[in-house]
């Protein structure tokens, strides 16, 4: 194994390290033995010497280093590549039966940290979110091809992650022929085009396969409960995952809102791919934040509304704009939400962590002067799992409430 260098901790700030958690802060760093470049594998080691990890290193970021591994006696090469995305690939083999759209490798948690890989049908989508994955390209890709058989990957690394790790962004066909315009998925019977050269993400939003499946099955309950089929909005639709997952649970009407022209076509695409009446969908191009007042205005109620907006906080330096956003549309939504409907609210910023989520929801609640009960917190699907010892990577949230 090549190492080409050493970086060595101030005195205290092992301790993180040896609880395990796979990040090294530039704050931590007391010097840096070598000359090691972008992505090289070094030996992480506290102030007296004493090995602790081995690491990518990552000079442009925050986050000095990423450890690869807390075994010294491991050999960080290409077959420990291939164990790796091997061992990540069987993971989330018991996947196969609900849907052809899964996160075969989700970073930290799979023990390769910024190393996305996803499969739509045949075709893979991968993102390279490190300096250290970036590096080792060609070792992932070989391995990726080799545990599942698919020969086209495309490549989606053009995220703003990359930018702070000092890497410019890059997106094309990284192995095989190039993909198709659109490439069609199923999850729980429900049939989607994916878009997984311009889409979001790599393409679609993998995470909330769950939550689209309960939007349904609670779309389900209300009609039987309430004797006719519910009324439902879907802000940030993107293309459509909420809002064909109701519509099949029995959803009389759906809006859909979203600023994206291009996500509504396609979602409208989607709608009509599962065979659905084209009566009972609305589409809007708006902003949602004045779309919700506008509904407001209108006094028009809902029985079951979704609220997935983007990332509001890229960082901890924009906590505080981003809880203003969240608690703008859930008090606006809250004032929408029918007695004894449904708001299923997420958030998919990192920086805000569940509890503040929580929090912020809960003040909406109190200036929209209207009960609630909590029935359930939410999360991505299990193929986004979360690393006991990196809390950081719980990045979605939700919230299942009932207006009582």
């Amino acid at each position: 194994m090549k190492v080409d260098g050493e970086l060595i901790l101030k005195p205290g700030k092992e301790r993180s390290l040896a609880r395990r958690h796979p990040w090294v802060y530039a704050t931590a760093v007391a010097r840096v033995v070598g000359k090691p470049a972008a992505g090289a594998t070094i030996a992480v080691r506290a102030a007296d010497g004493a090995w602790l990890a081995w690491a990518a290193y990552s000079p442009e970021s925050s986050i000095r280093a990423r450890c690869w591994s807390f075994a010294e006696a491991e050999a960080i090469d290409a077959g420990w590549f291939a164990a790796r995305v091997r061992a990540a690939v069987a993971r989330r083999a018991m996947l196969g039966v609900a849907t052809n759209a899964v996160r075969l490798v989700f970073g930290e948690a799979d023990g390769l940290p910024g190393f996305i890989a996803d499969r739509y049908a045949d075709q893979l989508v991968v993102q390279f979110q490190a300096a250290g994955v970036n590096a080792q390209r060609d070792a992932l890709l070989d391995a990726l091809g080799a545990a599942t058989g698919c020969a086209n990957v495309y490549d989606r690394s053009d995220s703003a992650t990359r930018q702070r790790e000092g890497l410019p962004p890059s997106s094309g066909i990284a192995r095989g022929a190039a993909p198709p315009e659109l490439v069609e998925v199923h999850e729980h019977g429900v049939r989607y085009l994916v878009d997984v050269r311009r889409g979001h993400k790599t393409g679609f939003y993998i995470d909330q396969r769950d939550n689209r499946r309960l939007a349904g099955e609670l779309a389900a309950r209300l009609a039987r409960e309430r004797g006719r089929a519910p009324a439902v909005l879907n802000c940030f639709c993107y293309t459509g995952g909420f809002s064909i997952a109701a519509a099949r649970g029995g959803a009389g009407s759906v809006l859909s809102i979203d600023s994206s022209a291009d996500a509504l076509a396609l979602a409208q695409r989607n709608w009509a791919l599962n065979g659905l009446a084209p009566a009972a969908a609305e589409w809007r191009a708006a902003d949602v934040f004045d779309a919700l007042r506008a509904l407001r205005d209108e006094g028009r109620p809902f029985d079951l509304i979704v609220l997935d907006p983007p990332k509001f906080a890229a960082s901890h330096h924009h906590v505080e704009r981003a809880a203003r956003a969240y608690k703008d549309i859930n008090l606006s939504a809250l004032r929408l939400l029918a007695p004894g409907g449904y708001l299923l609210t997420f958030s998919c910023s990192g920086a805000i962590d569940v509890d503040l989520f929580q929090k912020i929801v809960a003040g909406a609640v109190i200036d929209a002067r209207v009960d609630c009960q909590l029935l359930a917190r939410l999360a991505a699907g299990i193929d986004h799992p979360l690393l006991m010892t990196h809390p950081e990577g719980e990045y979605l949230k939700g919230l299942l409430l009932v207006r009582i």
